[in-house]
């Protein structure tokens, strides 16, 4: 019995050294030898044995160390590797792949490579334990090595295809594995292997990334301009060349665990299917963990990805760990989330193992998914006093619902056909030679994956047509948050497991969750599959796509198969409580239930091939085209050929015709049509250097297949005519949006009528959808989903009509987002998840190998005689791109065209096909094969045309803009190169620009185009133009393409307006997927005639003799040019980086535009001051009239060195100079000062929201207005102050003490006040929207509810007294606010940009690749400065304004820029941290600035009270850097992320950034202004600045601006409360609406405080400042709490006396404050209490620091004994008492505890009989109080505990008489006291000393016990005295009546 490891090789080392590994397990380590000089790889091929006395546990870890070795110094380690061996345990062999991870448990490129064997004392391996290791259990066989850990893809996914991370195969041996068989106990392993997506269309993307753009739905300008003219013959070319979901990219999953099971020891596990997984301790009192996994994959792969969250006992001797319950959901949903997050919410936790066992508890959480370019928000948090509402925050999206139920998902799979060969043609033919064997070489099973768990078929050996009729069974709770069923076809082998093909089963698309819905429903129904190419090679180069990732090239096998969702009643006793994988025998279906099998028809004809890549034009070239396997000539399956009845029958004789080679070109006895699936091959001829073309001149060839398929048309057809509903709605939206962007005039009345055309597409659509419902073969699927989708197009129609009555011009932008949501829908609902027919691939082949290939959808070409339901491809002429299959596609290799075809395709029934001509242009004669000639309907072989038309096509090729930087410079050296049919001609090459103006045109003469000419003019084809970057040395780099139709003009016509000349038009230029600039050209088709070229118009102009033989554009064409001056502001340059490693010294900028420009000053030396000298410089152009048409401004910077030597630092291209051109004002406005006053009488105690009432009044307006608050409002006001409560008590809490309030009293109100309007805005967005669907009742409804979730629940009672008017809002204390702005300042205020500009000086090569330079890495530096464009001369009223200075032109009032000394003060007051620079650790943050160090548990938000005052020097220090560091104690410190802040524009902007303007002024108090000039400054300052008239302040608190009149107080009280006179308040009001101001008013910058995300560069006033705001929490010194407890009354008695048997207790009370439970503190024992009385006067002090804005207790302490620094918690203020029963030898007894909150407890009671149980159960109705406000408190409060039934009950229904005293720093230290029993003050009049009160005594020992027996005694007594009185006094008494005495 032993474990053995093989240690292999270490992989992927760096430098040149000796190494040493070391293994360790169970304590006992070995090393390997010394590999001396070692570089990237060390081969140790070492084996060690651990003989083991015990069976090795599935959880024990071995380890393995990989060092650097020295002979002097100690080793150095290079990594680590960890493997739990639970997987050795199992299978008792593994061989493991995996990289190693560092000191941080952080995944480094190293990689080690081990092989584990291990041998138990039985002889066998063990089990696997599915709780320990809480991976979800499932049936395995024994092919399913990988079953647990294997990637889970379950979300819906892109259409386009996704790669293999790189350097890894998506393949691996049955019996080998990467680390999916070990488990490495990183949190950031390596990326994992790739998931498998399928092609899908633009809704998946739309919904999950809100609107991603696919590229068959991205209609271009362009294309836009392509297809304005299309008619029936052409259809519409795409434009993008590579698939939008290929490459891997990096995201990052952030998973905080805040808190969840009180009181519960547990361990928390994280983990990602497969292989990730982190396991998080849970035994701090408030426990948080932050954890980070790193991916690199494809986004689809990574949105399938499952994350688990468990929960487990915690592990300790006796046990181990049990799971307790469990959560999981796939990342894609946490990415459609809002900031793609889930924020502080709580994960319903259920246990799989027990479906019955209901809800096991809740785990608060954050989960936040970032992408490239992602920066998440972190919600502003206000003051958290009540309880967390679980309900209200669950782990669920938005429309689940919170009790999910567990359902059954049944998946049925029957049968498949069409399979490719999985093995060699030489290993058949041996095994048929040695054992005779002819059987099909594969061996198929289907394993589904859904939710993270994984069930499969049986192996059906040797079979192209698998039967299997088995059923898989999962159980998931329902809905699952797990979007994607994987289906996959794999073939079993010996050595490895291989994936035939994968199809995904989107969820969301075969159910529907509204009020008429469906549960999830689909088939039975075919299931086509696609992926690499059928020929069967061992290392086949497109595995991958098999594995469904990217888009299929080659059609694979069909399965047969349908799925079916029950939910379950978990009530019922008889159901299987498992959730493991079930494997089933199901029913077989009937043949004829898919549909009846029909013979259908594809003919396809091949009228041009051009541009073939110059790589393959040297050998013979031809053309297949197969639909499924019909077609493929070369690696059909070698199925022998079965004939078929004439008449076609049913049954497997039919289907099994898909399997057979069905291209032989044969034809029957009968005479019966064979098939033409390829053309002749031809020698290609060169068009230019880089590509050929196929010489078809006016012989087209043609191919026509038959193949026969189930009839299910009607699917498709649906799905065709909501396509052409939306590619009409989006051509429409383009159209629209192009109007607004190009300004020009009524945009919504084309909005208006691309919604009519909506709604009447709606409408028939029901109408053509409602007929052939009831077809016999129809699943449940069809029918659901058509009334689905009638019933949202008609309600998509209806709305389209109530929209367009509400389009008008300033509701535009809101209604194209709900018209964008419609096409949106419009392409889910298009998308038919149950296929039919197989797509159609066109492949290009060469010497019988396939080169490229185009995939054509089969729904696009199909025939039908209803135009609505016709493909929109289906006889017409389609323009197709063939690309390289696979991975070799993607990247500068996929970009390059491999072919352009135009094609003609037509697919429909061969019943249908005597119109499958229609749409070719006409003017052919048909060519058929010779054996057909009896037999007329035969379909032609090729078409012979006989009409030629000569055509002169003429390429004005103007300018461009915003090209591709190809050159390292950051430039490029451009040129053109146009492509129509088969000629290409180049510009010429500008060298050094990003922008080139070419004005150049290029002739094509005698241009050949076959066919009729009328359909010439509606029908050209179509023109590609390639911009390339010329090198001196290689070829020219490939740097955007696009297409354009030319106007057509034939000889009959006039070359005249409106048509000619033709406009100059911008195509947007694309690489690969991504813009790459604009082309500005026009193109024009011009008929030659019989005349010849001298009908043709004459070209204007002479050839540019400058340029050489080179034709300007003519003078028609190009644009009509004005003279225009370009004044530049020269301000400075900053950040400049080194150029060829020598730092910039002497810098200068040259500006140029449109061949002319200016230099600015030379900056003698850049370190001592970065500014020009000279400020201003300008220079003349002539400009085109249209701006749309202006050039861009080059802008470059130059280094100036010896010798006359220039280097370019950098460049910046403005491509849009509108925003700069200068218009002069309406001369109307210009009189503004001559009209009557405008009154605007402001209320100042006016809450912000009261503010909306504000009056915003044109400049030239005449109307007197005033805005104040009605007498009634005010009157309503005073009242609610008074009683808007429930009492005096709660009037006083809510009045504000001044003294306690502070600046974070102002920030937490302003977020309260922030969310409330938030909520408020979206609900008038969502009425504004819908109009009528959303009442106002039920938008008070949704607040009120809204509102009392978040009311605490101690203010029930307020809301039932005062409800109808929402006291919760109306009862918040008046606090001044600031502006909270979730977002960074600049983007509130464009930047700052109002006069000085920032840009950006590029350098550098833009990379090709995702993961090479974006544009900030290709930043060098900054240039600031401004531009101002006009037409010359300038208007005479600006020259001779006053004070106009001509040296400064249009920048008149600037400011100087020589170097100006600040003060800048930075308040920090809470950082978010998202990713820590330890893994899986708290993080340690430091802050730069003066280096504050804040150690936190809670790394998502901490508070960081600290402000900095730094003093700088503009220009040279003016980018302020706030970082954030994971503070280290060895070593650096890691860098978290940083913001970087301009300081310098802010400080010049007019917005006066410089210190924000408060709402109201104050000269003491917590709002004390802050600015060093007063209000009344400011605004003068800013009147003169702006020449306003004013300000003139007047009797009466008014005060004049310009035109406008403001009044206000006029009054301010000082410290001391006297009222002293000021204008201050009214220039505040001023400032606060200073935008209102005519002509030079702008907003300014309130009091705020900003949110700045933090960015890893690594990962993806004159005057004396004014007062500084503290922004520190109160906690200096801390507070303390007295606690006096003085008596206990009715405790209960627990012991009896061993000699009387009486009861009594011995008493003491015990307390502490939450969170400091080490310092608990007890009172004396009261020894022997026979009543329940204990008298104590014993004082307890607990001191601590509070946070009174938040208020929560701020305890630091260590984690553990091995923690070097103290770690920060924050825990809400509560007091624990408890009062026990003392025991001398036994434990003490517990009898009664409360528990206090000292910010809210309920009022104690004055005598102990008035203390009952109800002041703990009733707190809602009893008067609250908090200490912190009360200072002292004494009274009577009940302790409590359970009974044995688990109810409460009082059990000393009065607690002590206890005094609490709450004092801050000062006073405790004026006033110091003992704890224990020192003399606390006046004691209750009760004697405690027993020996002082023998009376008390005998009365309690004698007269409780003998009460009755004394009474009686006394009784008897009385009696007996009574009779010996009577017996004494009767013969007295007898004498003296006898004798009469």
């Amino acid at each position: 019995m032993a474990l053995q490891l093989q240690l292999r090789t270490v992989s992927g080392l760096r430098g040149r050294a000796d190494r040493i590994a070391k293994a360790a397990f169970r304590g006992l380590s070995f090393y390997t030898r010394v590999l001396e000089s070692c570089e990237d790889e060390a081969r140790f091929e070492e084996t060690f044995r651990w003989p083991v006395a015990s069976n090795i546990d599935g959880n024990e870890i071995l380890e393995v160390q990989v060092f650097n070795y020295s002979k002097v110094f100690t080793n150095r380690l290079i990594g680590t590797f960890r493997m739990v061996l639970q997987k050795v345990v199992e299978e008792g062999h593994v061989e493991v792949t995996d990289t190693l991870i560092d000191d941080n448990n952080s995944a480094i490129q190293t990689s080690i490579s081990i092989e584990i064997r291990y041998q138990a004392q039985d002889g066998t391996v063990g089990m696997w334990s599915d709780k320990e290791f809480l991976e979800t259990p499932g049936p395995r066989s024994e092919g399913d090595s990988r079953s647990l850990l294997e990637t889970d893809s379950l979300l819906p996914g892109l259409r386009q295809s996704s790669d293999v991370s790189p350097g890894k195969s998506s393949q691996q041996p049955a019996d080998r594995m990467e680390t999916t068989r070990g488990i490495p106990l990183s949190p950031c392993a390596h990326a994992d292997e790739p998931a498998v997506l399928e092609a899908e269309d633009l809704d998946r993307k739309a919904m999950r990334l809100g609107g991603g753009l696919d590229p068959d739905t991205i209609s271009l300008a362009s294309v836009t301009a392509v297809t304005t003219n299309v008619s029936n013959k052409r259809s519409k070319p795409d434009i993008k060349m590579e698939p939008s979901a290929g490459r891997p990219m990096d995201y990052q999953v952030d998973a905080a665990r805040s808190w969840g099971f009180p009181g519960r020891l547990s361990t928390i596990m994280l983990s990602f299917f497969p292989k990730r997984s982190a396991l998080l301790p849970s035994r701090l009192p408030f426990p948080f963990q932050y954890f980070v996994f790193d991916f690199h994959v494809p986004p689809d792969v990574m949105f399938d990805k499952i994350i688990k969250l468990s929960v487990i006992h915690s592990k300790n001797l006796l046990r181990s760990g049990t799971l307790v319950g469990s959560f999981k959901m796939d990342v894609g949903t946490v990415y459609t989330q809002p900031e793609h997050q889930f924020y502080h919410k709580w994960a319903i936790l259920s246990d799989p193992e027990d479906l019955t066992a209901g809800l096991k508890g809740y785990l608060k959480c954050d989960i936040a998914v970032l992408g490239k370019g992602d920066n998440i928000k972190t919600p502003h948090k206000a003051n958290e006093t009540e309880e967390d509402d679980i309900e209200g925050n669950l782990l669920l999206p938005d429309g689940v619902p919170a009790e999910r139920q567990w359902a059954r998902f049944y998946i049925k799979i029957y049968r498949a056909e069409g399979l490719p060969r999985m093995n060699t043609s030489i290993m058949a033919n041996v095994k048929k030679a040695l054992i005779g064997e002819n059987k099909d070489l594969v061996d198929p099973y289907v394993q589904v994956v859904f939710a993270g768990q994984k069930g499969k078929t049986s192996v059906q050996k040797s079979s192209y047509e698998p039967l299997w009729n088995e059923q898989i069974i999962f159980t998931e709770m329902f809905p699952p948050l797990c979007k994607r069923i994987k289906v996959q076809i794999r073939d079993s082998d010996k050595v490895n497991d291989v994936a035939i093909g994968t199809h995904f089963i989107d969820l969301r698309k075969i159910s529907n969750e509204g009020d008429k819905g469906y549960l999830p429903t689909f088939g039975p129904t075919w299931v086509n599959m696609y992926g690499s190419t059928r020929n069967y090679t061992l290392m086949d180069e497109h595995q991958e796509l098999n594995e469904g990732l990217g888009e299929g090239v080659s059609f694979r096998a069909r399965l047969l198969m349908s799925l079916a969702v029950e939910i379950l009643d978990t009530s019922n006793p008889e159901i299987n409580s498992s959730t493991e994988v079930q494997v089933e025998q199901a029913t077989s279906v009937a043949d004829n239930c898919t549909g009846k099998m029909e013979e259908f028809f594809l003919f396809g004809a091949f009228l041009e091939a051009t541009m073939i890549d110059r790589k393959i034009g040297d050998k013979p070239i031809n053309f297949e085209v197969t639909i499924g396997n019909y077609g493929n000539q070369i690696d059909g399956t070698a199925k022998p050929v079965l004939r078929r009845k004439k008449e076609g029958g049913d049954g497997d004789e039919e289907e099994s015709e898909l399997l057979q080679n069905s291209s032989e070109d044969e034809g029957g006895e009968d005479g019966e049509m064979v098939s033409v699936s390829s053309s002749q091959p031809m020698k290609p001829l060169v068009t230019d250097r880089n590509y050929f073309h196929l010489p078809y001149l006016e012989k087209k060839p043609c191919i026509y297949i038959k193949s026969w398929w189930q009839d299910q048309r009607r699917r498709l057809y649906n799905a065709n005519i909501m396509d052409k509903i939306a590619d009409k709605l989006e051509e429409g939206l383009n159209d629209v949006q192009e109007m607004i962007k190009t300004e020009k005039p009524h945009p919504e009345r084309r909005l208006r009528g691309v919604l009519e055309e909506l709604s009447s597409g709606c409408l028939r659509f029901v109408t053509l959808a409602d007929k052939d419902q009831h077809h016999s073969s129809r699943t449940r699927l069809d029918r659901e989903r058509l009334k689905s989708c009638m019933r949202e197009l008609e309600n998509m129609g209806q709305q389209a009509t109530t929209l367009r009555s509400q389009v008008k011009k300033n509701t535009m932008k809101d209604k194209l987002k709900l018209v964008q949501n419609f096409l949106q829908k419009l392409r889910f609902l298009a998308d038919e998840p149950q296929h039919t027919i197989p797509d159609i691939f066109i492949w290009m082949m060469s010497n019988n190998k396939r080169i490229a290939y185009a995939r054509v959808p089969s729904k696009d070409i199909l025939y039908s005689i209803v135009d609505e339901e016709m493909g929109k491809d289906c006889a017409k002429v389609k323009t197709v791109f063939l690309k390289l299959p696979g991975k070799r596609g993607f990247g500068p290799a996929g970009w390059t065209v491999q072919a352009k075809m135009e094609i003609y395709l037509w697919l429909g029934l061969n019943k249908q096909r005597k119109d499958f001509l229609s749409g070719l242009p006409c003017g052919f004669e048909e060519k058929k094969i010779a054996r057909g000639q009896n037999l007329p309907s035969f379909p032609p072989i090729s078409l012979l045309y006989t009409k030629k038309q000569v055509f002169q096509l003429r390429a004005h090729m103007y300018q461009a803009r915003s090209l591709f930087a190809a050159d390292s410079s950051g430039l490029s050296d451009p040129f053109a190169r146009v492509f129509f049919t088969s000629q290409s001609q180049c510009t010429e090459v500008l060298n050094e620009t990003l922008c080139p103006t070419w004005d150049q045109l290029l002739v094509f003469n005698n241009v050949e185009l076959y066919g009729e000419a009328h359909e010439m003019r509606d029908d050209p084809p179509i023109i590609v133009i390639e911009i390339y970057d010329q090198d001196t040395v290689g070829k020219a780099d490939f740097m955007g393409r696009t297409f354009a139709k030319p106007v057509v003009k034939m000889s009959d016509e006039q070359y005249c307006p409106p048509r000619f000349p033709p406009q100059l038009e911008y195509y947007q230029i694309y690489r690969g997927n991504s813009t790459a600039g604009d082309l500005l050209a026009a193109f024009e088709l011009l008929q030659i005639g019989p005349g010849g070229k001298s009908d043709l118009p004459p070209i204007d102009g002479p050839t540019d003799m400058d340029r050489g033989p080179i034709l300007p554009v003519p003078l028609g064409i190009r644009p009509v040019l004005s003279k225009y001056r370009v004044e530049i502001l020269f301000w400075g340059l900053r950040d400049l980086k080194r150029v060829n490693l020598a730092q910039v010294d002497r810098p200068r900028v040259d500006i140029e535009c449109a061949g002319k420009g200016v230099q600015s000053a030379l900056i003698q030396n850049y370190k001592k001051n970065p500014n020009f000298s000279t400020l201003v410089k300008w220079f003349e152009v002539d400009l085109p009239e249209n701006e749309l048409l202006h050039p861009p401004l080059n802008i470059r910077v130059v280094d100036c060195r010896a010798f006359g030597r220039y280097t370019l630092v950098g460049s910046h291209a403005v491509s849009s100079l509108r925003k700069f051109i200068y218009r002069p004002p309406d001369k109307k406005a210009q009189h503004w000062n001559m009209t009557g006053e405008i009154v605007v009488n402001m209320e100042p105690e006016v809450p912000i929201k009261k503010m909306e009432t504000m009056v915003k009044l044109e400049a030239n307006s005449e109307a007197v207005v005033k805005v104040d608050v009605s007498e009634e409002e005010k009157e309503k006001k005073k009242k609610k102050k008074k009683g808007g409560g429930g009492g005096g008590e709660e009037v006083e809490e809510e009045e504000p003490d001044e003294s306690m309030l502070d600046w974070w009293s102002k920030y937490f109100a302003s977020i309260e006040t922030m969310k409330e309007v938030g909520a408020e805005q979206g609900m008038r967005h969502v009425r504004q929207n819908w109009g009528t669907s959303l009442s106002p009742v039920g938008f008070k409804g949704q607040a009120k509810s809204k509102e009392k979730s978040k009311a605490p629940k101690d203010d029930k009672k307020k809301k039932q007294q005062a409800a109808p008017e929402l006291p919760e809002k109306k009862n918040k204390q008046k606090i001044d606010e600031l502006k909270v702005f979730n977002k960074e300042l600049e983007a509130e205020f464009d930047n700052f940009e109002d006069w000085l500009h920032t840009f950006n000086l590029l350098r550098g090569k833009i990379g090709d690749n995702d993961d090479n330079a974006t544009e900030e890495e290709r930043i060098v530096g900054r240039f600031k400065g401004s531009l101002c464009v006009y037409k010359v001369p300038l208007p005479d009223d600006i020259t001779k304004e006053a004070g106009y200075d001509p040296t400064f032109g249009m920048f008149q009032g600037i400011p100087s820029n020589d170097p100006i000394n600040v003060l800048v003060r930075v308040y920090i007051v809470r950082v978010s941290v998202r990713a820590g620079g330890d893994p899986a650790s708290p993080s340690t943050t430091s802050m730069d600035a003066q280096y504050l160090s804040v150690s936190s548990c809670s790394p998502s938000a901490f508070p960081c009270p600290r402000s900095f005052d730094i003093e700088a020097t503009f220009p040279m220090e003016s980018m302020l850097t706030v970082a954030v560091y994971d503070w280290d104690l060895v070593g650096t410190d890691d860098l978290i992320g940083e913001t970087k802040i301009d300081l310098e524009n802010r400080y010049y902007s007019k917005h006066r950034a410089t210190c924000g303007v408060s709402q109201t002024y104050s000269i003491h108090g917590y709002n004390v202004w802050r600015d060093p000039m007063k209000p009344s400054q400011i605004l003068s300052k800013l009147c003169k600045e702006g020449k306003v008239d004013g300000p003139h302040f007047g009797p009466g608190g008014r005060v004049k601006v310009a035109n406008r009149v403001f009044t206000g107080p006029t009054e301010i009280e000082d410290e001391n409360g006297q009222k002293k006179q000021t204008d201050e308040h009214l220039a505040l009001t001023v400032l606060r609406h200073w935008e209102d101001i005519p002509r030079a008013g702008c907003k300014l910058v309130p009091e705020h405080v900003e949110t700045r995300p933090l960015l890893n560069p690594d990962k993806p006033v004159p005057g004396s400042p004014g007062c500084p705001v503290s922004t520190t929490a109160r906690q200096e010194g801390g507070y303390e709490l007295r606690v006096i407890v003085w008596n206990t009354d009715e405790v209960i008695l627990e012991d009896d006396d061993y000699f009387t048997g009486e009861k009594s207790s011995d008493i003491f009370v015990r307390g502490w404050l939450k969170g400091q439970q080490e310092d608990k503190q007890d009172t004396d024992v009261h020894y022997h209490s026979l009543t329940g009385e204990g008298n104590f006067n014993w004082r307890y002090i607990f001191p601590f620091d509070y946070l009174t804005a938040e208020e929560k207790i701020v305890i630091s302490k260590k984690e553990s004994m091995f923690s070097w620094d103290e770690t920060e918690y924050k825990i809400p203020a509560r007091l624990t008492l408890q009062v026990w029963d003392a025991d001398h030898f036994s434990a003490d007894d517990f009898l009664g505890a409360i528990e206090l909150d000292l910010n809210r407890f309920p009022r104690g009671a004055k005598t102990s009989k008035q203390c009952s149980l109800e002041m703990v159960t009733n707190e809602a109705e009893l008067p609250m109080v908090s200490i912190f406000k009360q200072k002292r408190v004494k009274g009577w409060w009940p302790f409590v505990a359970r009974d044995e039934n688990d109810e409460l009950e009082v059990t000393s229904p009065s607690l002590p008489t206890i005094s609490l005293a709450m004092l801050p720093a000062l006073p405790m230290a004026m006033a110091p006291v003992k704890t224990g029993v020192s003399f606390p003050g006046s004691r209750p009049d009760t004697s405690f000393i027993w020996f002082l009160n023998p009376l008390k005594s005998i009365k309690y020992l004698i007269c409780t016990r003998y009460k009755w027996l004394i009474i009686k005694i006394v009784l008897a007594l009385l009696l007996l005295i009574m009779v010996a009185l009577f017996l004494y006094s009767m013969p007295g008494y007898m004498v003296k009546k006898l004798l009469g005495a």
